[in-house]
């Protein structure tokens, strides 16, 4: 008995001896290198500092694309697998949009998790869409108000009157534009730079009932739910409209992708998210979901919401492919999306919440109340928060 206990006890200390030999020899040859005159240790034992690539592996290591084939090994000579390969890619993607952000810079990396997280800011009564135009947010209140507000700290800034059934907003040459949901359609002007007062009212009429609003550095383009698509041309001492209504049924939401305006129109089933020509003329249709609304681009792909489907259809802007159909996560009565730069929110006007998604990868990161009887309408982002027009409420949240 005594002989077998010292056999044991033997062979539990070698073993032991092992790999404290084991684990210094890993120490020794793990590999150290200068990398911009600084000294530089990775983990890994088979890429030497005479490597040519030594100081981009680090760098892949460091900031998270890479961890290896193991803890001690990168196999820089090993053939990449295209699953190895895809996850560089999205790694790449994810870390560029993080640390890139504003939300890092400034270190705001958290997301709200309830009603209680939310700053509010009171605007008019039954507040829509809301856009930013990089410093303020602007509201489009239906009682017939535009308000302006800080987007620093939300606060209220200024008011401005007569923009009667204020719908849509967009910033662009400087000036806000707001639809007013009248028939025929109205479009209303602001220039930040003036004390607030009444809006001033374009002379020419668009569509009946405009709701999206759009600019793609020549025109205002609105798409009217009455049934057609317009284009408002404004050129120093000239004022024209033109309006199309072929193969349109009821236009909700419109988009610019940087080369076409991209509308949708929930008045077919199933709904349809079409693709414009320069005109107005339609040239590509796409199939999403049942009464798609306001969508939002990502610089890539286009994010449908749909309504009455509790569904959001992802759409490649290039080609018109459809990506995926996004379920769960929430959805109810999906209305708006908006894009951070990062993240994709959308609002959910029967659920009383917002889902948001990885721009990146499509992976659902949750849902989060906005508060009971809420009815969450429009979203937009200044880059840093998400802003939602709370409708039954008259207020402005920000995310």
């Amino acid at each position: 008995m005594k002989i077998e206990r010292r056999s044991t006890f033997r062979a539990a200390l070698m073993m032991a001896l092992m790999l404290i030999i084991t684990a210094a020899s890993l120490l020794v040859r793990a590999d150290t290198g200068t990398c911009g005159g600084a000294s530089i240790t990775l983990p890994f034992t088979d890429v030497p500092a005479s490597n040519i690539f030594f100081c981009s592996i680090a760098e892949a290591y460091f900031s998270a694309l890479t961890n290896g084939t193991s803890p001690t090994t990168y196999s820089p000579s090993a053939n990449v697998p295209r699953e190895q390969m895809a996850a560089f890619v999205t790694r790449t993607m994810d870390q560029s949009l993080k640390r890139g952000s504003r939300r890092a810079s400034l270190k705001q990396f958290w997301t709200p998790t309830s009603a209680n997280s939310l700053a509010l800011t009171t605007v008019g009564t039954f507040p829509e869409l809301v856009e930013s135009d990089g410093a303020d947010l602007w509201v489009a209140n239906n009682s017939g108000t535009v308000s302006r507000a800080r987007a620093s700290d939300g606060k209220l800034l200024e008011t401005w009157t007569g923009a009667t059934q204020a719908f849509g907003v967009l910033s662009a040459m400087g000036l806000i534009f707001v639809t007013g949901d009248t028939s025929p359609g109205t479009i209303y002007r602001i220039d930040p730079t003036q004390p607030p007062g009444a809006v001033t009212t374009l002379g020419l009429f668009v569509g009946n009932s405009p709701f999206g609003i759009s600019f793609d550095g020549f025109g205002i383009w609105t798409a009217n739910g009455g049934g057609s698509v317009s284009i408002t041309h404004i050129r120093p001492g000239e004022l024209s409209v033109d309006t199309v209504s072929e193969g349109f049924s009821a236009p909700i939401g419109i988009l610019y992708d940087g080369a076409n305006m991209w509308v949708t129109d929930n008045g077919t089933s199933p709904g349809k998210l079409f693709k414009l020509d320069s005109n107005g003329f339609i040239i590509q249709t796409v199939t999403v979901g049942t009464n798609p609304d306001f969508p939002v681009f990502d610089g890539t792909n286009i994010w449908v919401p749909n309504t009455l489907s509790n569904t959001v259809t992802v759409v490649r802007a290039s080609t018109g492919a459809v990506l995926a159909t996004l379920t769960g996560n929430g959805l109810n009565a999906p209305f708006t999306a908006a894009f951070d730069g990062e993240r994709i929110l959308v609002t959910n006007t029967f659920g009383d919440s917002v889902s948001l998604w990885n721009a990146a990868n499509l992976t659902p990161l949750g849902s989060v109340s906005t508060g009971a009887s809420s009815n969450p309408l429009g979203a937009c982002s200044d880059g840093l928060n998400f802003w939602i027009t709370l409708d039954n409420t008259g207020k402005l949240a920000r995310f």
